[in-house]
């Protein structure tokens, strides 16, 4: 916990600051323990000067969520700049990915959260909106592939896409089992292989 501070923020750095305490508790602590007490604990401010900037917890989580979005979908359009071959731009988006959860461990704890909550909400909507454009954008390389002719012509694009986008999530659950999210860089690399020999031509 940090010590109470009355040093002035801006409100964009204050939010900043609020999704980075929220995403260091989420490495630490089950998502839906997390309390704004707690998230004040952590910046070393009142719960009153949270509240200057976010209206509820939801609001938080919502701020958080775009903050992923933003950074995940940044690092997968970065990974993949500049490489024309599908296969190496869906390895470089893969490990890119899992890189992201080794250095951000609590994201797939919260995104997980706020998916298998009941009923709807905004940090619901995006959650699923941003597992949608990450979909998206793995199967717009499968299907290049299969036009480069790297991967086969009968290629399942959905199915493929699915099974691409599972690696990563089961990997990121496999860390968290393990409480040793970093290892699943050295397996990474061999799974992407068994997938591309799958679906290669």
């Amino acid at each position: 916990m940090k010590p109470i501070t009355s040093t002035p923020m801006s409100s964009e750095d204050r939010r900043a600051a609020t999704v980075s305490a929220v995403v260091e508790l989420a490495s630490e602590h089950n998502p839906t323990d997390i309390t704004t007490a707690a998230i004040a604990a952590k910046m070393g401010v009142t719960q009153g000067a949270l509240f200057r900037h976010f209206a509820s917890k939801d609001a938080v989580l919502s701020a958080v969520m775009e903050w992923v979005s933003a950074r995940l979908l940044g690092r997968l359009e970065a990974a993949a700049d500049g490489l024309s071959q599908a296969d190496q731009a869906l390895e470089a988006m893969f490990m890119a990915h899992i890189q992201f959860i080794v250095e951000h461990p609590g994201v797939p704890r919260l995104m997980l959260g706020e998916l298998q909550k009941s009923g709807d909400s905004l940090p619901k909507r995006l959650a699923r909106t941003l597992s949608q454009a990450y979909r998206s954008r793995l199967s717009d390389k499968l299907k290049l592939g299969v036009e480069q002719g790297i991967f086969r012509a009968d290629l399942d694009i959905e199915a493929s896409t699915t099974l691409l986008f599972g690696m990563v999530q089961g990997l990121a659950v496999q860390g968290l089992l393990s409480a040793d999210v970093a290892g699943i860089k050295d397996e990474a690399p061999r799974l992407f292989l068994l997938f591309r020999r799958a679906i290669a031509n």
